[in-house]
């Protein structure tokens, strides 16, 4: 069975979560009081909200630039993966009334990164035997 989805489908499934993660910077990065309350909660205030929203950072315009998808897609599965463990564990679904937005979020990115690292896996293979292959 193939796969096929559209140039568009593709670019959705890129600038949403690219949107998403760029978004939250504003708050991460001005250390918003939602933020700050997050990062005291996981006893990682300041230095895991900043790294955090570096890595979005990063994650967001490798999604974004077509020939570094991939590596977006999996650097932002790894962030969100992270943030689905602790909403599920130590902040619970809603945090501070959000109704669970943040967390609806943080799947929404998941989900987009997994997608894209299926669509791309062949370049991500490519990408890793490349790496590896300089390194030897």
């Amino acid at each position: 069975m193939t796969f096929n989805l559209t140039s568009t489908g593709i670019w959705v499934l890129r600038i949403l979560p690219a949107i998403i993660l760029l978004q939250t910077l504003f708050f991460k990065f001005t250390a918003a009081e939602e933020s700050v309350y997050i990062f005291s909660a996981l006893g990682m205030e300041p230095w895991g909200r900043i790294a955090s929203g570096v890595m979005e950072l990063i994650a967001a315009l490798l999604l974004l630039y077509p020939r570094t998808t991939p590596l977006g897609a999996l650097l932002g599965l790894g962030v969100m993966s992270g943030a689905i463990f602790f909403h599920l564990t130590k902040l619970g679904i809603a945090v501070k009334g959000d109704g669970g937005l943040l967390f609806i979020y943080a799947l929404l990115v998941f989900i987009s990164c997994v997608i894209l690292l299926f669509i791309y896996r062949n370049e991500l293979i490519n990408i890793v035997k490349l790496v590896f292959k300089k390194n030897i």
